[in-house]
């Protein structure tokens, strides 16, 4: 229970719901149990068991109510008789309906209070994750799948949702119902009663036992879960590299053998929780039985019970049953419903390794340099830069080139904090990036990746990600200053045109303009670019860095390049191989060098 007990922390904000769903139980029971109760005066007038009495019983306390009331409809009905009055039954008739439409009409209102308090706490909850989601670190993801990720906040929410009612349940509107049902059996037959409490706790011991396994086997079928969920994923992003390498059966076989062990794991764990029900309803029937043979004893060979009274126990004897199996299938609930919550508490409390310093310090402006000072960084244990020392200031622009793993794009990551430095530091004016807040910090850069990142929203949406608040004007300004204006204002809907799901109604060179565009709007004093127009073709490869280049005008910019021949202008040219600084100087300096850079370069020209 420790993982629910932290998902029910939720339930807080919502407490007067949670107070007025008790409120509706604690009379649901009661009249639950008056329903079933009422049955008694009835069926003492049909079997003509009420005694003449001329006289209304005298109250004497709590320990003779159930004499008092027997007595009560005694004077009540010979009263009736002596008026020559033909309506007890009718009065009778009234009782009943009138306390089984109160039980109905408080189970609707505790079901109606629960609702809100249960649907605010898997909103919460779910806003509460996708914001931890937000906030983690890029090296959390690089570890896991993001179909599993996709599981937690959906399935195992969802799985949640129906525990957290379930536990409701479990804990106030069944026990309420039994408790108040054992009461009204103990006051008509202590004897009788007995039975009832030796069934309930070997009932509950059985039940418990069966459920045991249910966490693990849960646990099981939301990772296979998760599992086929990254697979789709998977083969949705690589769609065209699945029908290019003609690789379809390859990957129906992974997901078939994943819905093979989910369609396993999901039959053993329904096996289970589908034994509950039935299982207490055949050990409240056996409790009953037992009752029926003791019980008809005591009516017909003892004379020690009456008729009336021995039906109206038998009718709480099955009144109990209803919520005995609500329980048991809750308990079931629950045990599954905590599988989920300890996968979506392990995000909540997952903490990100990139953390802002305790002071919040902030970071507005850029006004002289960027310092790297002996900066050292490794992904598991294998180093990608080693001892990297460089001073770039304000307004000039820095290259990184390298063969693939030299560690280029880590330096991106490195000056956005995505990733922490293992040794040394990154200063901007002489302050530790690391001593800065992540948010003051990313305001002054702009970053363009390779990848152009769009989501399946309009131009417009996809731009004021970058400034909120951004006029139509400054917009379009900013796509003409990254070229892409002039294919923008030839669409239908301009700069509200749908791209597609990840951009796919653009070409890449159209995509990736945005992407500039949108750098160009937030209008940042530093400009990151990692291998910008790596992925284009020859065209609209000129045409990209056309718009680089307006928007690297009067900024401070560190490339990543593959393409050498889009840096000769840069200030200075850095030359990596295994992290380490192999080469560096401007263009100029480092073909005269005849090294990596010269090599490189040559490279390049051969194969253009």
């Amino acid at each position: 229970m420790g993982y629910f007990t932290k998902i029910l922390k939720y339930a807080i904000p919502y407490k007067h719901f949670a107070l007025l769903n008790i409120i509706s139980n604690i009379f649901y029971a009661l009249f639950g149990t008056l329903s079933m109760i009422s049955l008694f005066p009835m069926l003492k007038v049909l079997f003509n068991q009420t005694e003449t009495l001329s006289q209304a019983p005298i109250w004497s306390g709590i320990g003779n109510i159930v004499e008092y009331g027997e007595g009560y409809l005694n004077y009540y009905v010979t009263i009736k008789k002596n008026e020559g009055s033909d309506d007890v039954l009718v009065f009778m008739i009234l009782i009943i309906v009138i306390t089984f439409l109160l039980k109905n009409l408080f189970n609707y209102l505790s079901l109606f209070f629960i609702t809100y308090l249960r649907n605010g706490v898997i909103r919460d909850l779910r806003n509460d994750l996708y914001d931890k989601m937000t906030e983690l670190s890029v090296s959390y993801y690089s570890e896991k799948r993001k179909g599993d990720i996709l599981s937690r906040i959906s399935s195992d929410v969802i799985e949640l949702q129906v525990s957290f009612l379930g536990i409701l349940e479990l804990i106030v509107k069944e026990p309420l119902m039994i408790i108040f049902t054992l009461v009204a059996m103990v006051l008509i037959n202590s004897e009788l009663a007995l039975f009832v409490f030796i069934f309930i706790p070997i009932s509950g011991l059985i039940i418990s036992f069966i459920g045991k396994s249910l966490k693990r086997k849960s646990k099981k079928v939301q990772e296979e879960q998760g599992l086929f969920l990254s697979l789709v994923d998977e083969t949705l992003n690589g769609l065209k590299i699945i029908k290019s390498f003609t690789s379809e059966s390859l990957f129906k076989k992974k997901f078939n053998n994943s819905t093979r062990k989910y369609y396993n794991f999901s039959n053993s764990l329904l096996n289970r929780t589908n034994l509950a029900g039935p299982i207490s309803e055949f050990l409240g029937i056996c409790s009953i039985t037992i009752l029926l043979w003791y019980g008809g004893q005591m009516v017909l060979e003892e004379k020690s019970l009456d008729a009336s009274s021995f039906m109206v126990f038998l009718g709480l004897a099955y009144n109990i049953l209803t919520p005995f199996k609500a329980i048991s299938k809750a308990s079931y609930k629950v045990k599954k419903g905590n599988a989920a919550a300890e996968r979506v508490i392990h995000v909540l409390v997952n903490k990100s390794q990139i953390n802002d310093p305790k002071d919040n310090k902030i970071i507005s402006t850029f006004d002289n340099s960027i310092q790297f000072n002996n900066v050292n960084f490794s992904y598991n244990n294998e180093n990608a830069i080693k001892e990297f020392s460089f001073e770039l200031k304000k307004g000039e622009t820095l290259a990184l080139v390298g063969q693939s793993g030299s560690g280029k794009s880590t330096m991106a990551n490195l000056v956005n904090r995505f990733y922490d430095v293992n040794h040394g530091e990154i200063m901007i004016d002489k302050i530790n990036i690391k001593d800065v807040t992540k948010n003051s910090l990313r305001k002054l850069i702009g970053l363009v990746t390779q990848d152009s990142i769009l989501f399946n929203d309009s131009i417009k949406n996809n731009l004021i990600v970058a400034k909120n608040d951004a006029t139509d004007d400054e917009i379009i300004n900013a796509l003409k200053i990254a070229n892409a204006w002039e294919f923008v204002k030839d669409l239908e809907d301009g700069i509200h045109h749908n791209v597609g799901d990840s951009g796919n109604k653009l070409s890449g060179g159209q995509k990736q303009r945005i992407s500039i565009a949108r750098a160009v709007l937030k209008n940042p004093p530093i400009m990151v670019l990692d291998e910008a127009t790596s992925a284009l073709d020859t065209e609209s490869e000129k045409i990209v860095q056309d718009a680089l280049e307006n928007m690297m005008k009067n900024r401070t910019s560190i490339v990543i390049a593959h393409r050498l021949s889009t840096i000769k202008n840069a200030d200075y040219i850095i030359v990596l191989d295994k992290g380490l600084i192999v080469e560096k100087g401007n263009h100029n300096d480092l073909m005269k060098l005849k090294g990596l850079y010269h090599n490189l370069v040559e490279m390049q020209t051969i194969d253009e």
